[in-house]
């Protein structure tokens, strides 16, 4: 991470009840968590744009009607490193119908910076299961955000 805010664009990609989340590891806090789709915001990029582009890149899927809900700021420390977000929260559909029928989606995130990718599996949640379960739900303030909705 760097010193400076990050734009991130994040979509829930909302179907019977439940979520899409991205599971992750923290190697430095041995802490594994909960993410939706979603990465930073391109200069010159609105931020639904980054939503599909991101939504490509990580799961090989189309994103379609995506619309915006709220937004959130984000200070957090991620492998040892402070970090700070400004993240914009989207809600949205796959256009492969198919892809909610899953147990989970295979995905990979693009380390920045780098030319490599990490392999993750993304989930169908609810937001009882997110809240109740072993592992948090990142951004910071998503699950009660969702629970206002």
């Amino acid at each position: 991470m760097s010193a400076h805010i990050r734009p991130l664009a994040i979509c829930l990609y909302t179907h019977a009840h439940k979520i899409l989340v991205a599971e992750y590891f923290d190697p430095v806090k041995a802490e594994k968590f909960y993410r939706p789709i979603g990465g930073g915001i391109e200069f010159g990029e609105y931020a639904a744009d980054a939503v599909a582009r991101e939504t490509w890149e990580e799961l090989s899927a189309r994103a379609a009607n995506v619309r915006y809900l709220f937004t959130l700021e984000n200070l957090f420390v991620f492998k040892g490193e402070q970090g700070h977000e400004i993240v914009l929260v989207f809600d949205g559909e796959f256009q492969d119908h198919s892809l909610y029928a899953r147990e989970y989606l295979q995905g990979q995130e693009i380390v920045q910076g780098r030319e490599t990718t990490v392999p993750f599996r993304a989930y169908w949640k609810t937001l009882t299961e997110l809240r109740t379960g072993p592992y948090p739900l990142y951004p910071d303030g998503l699950a009660q955000r969702l629970g206002e909705l």
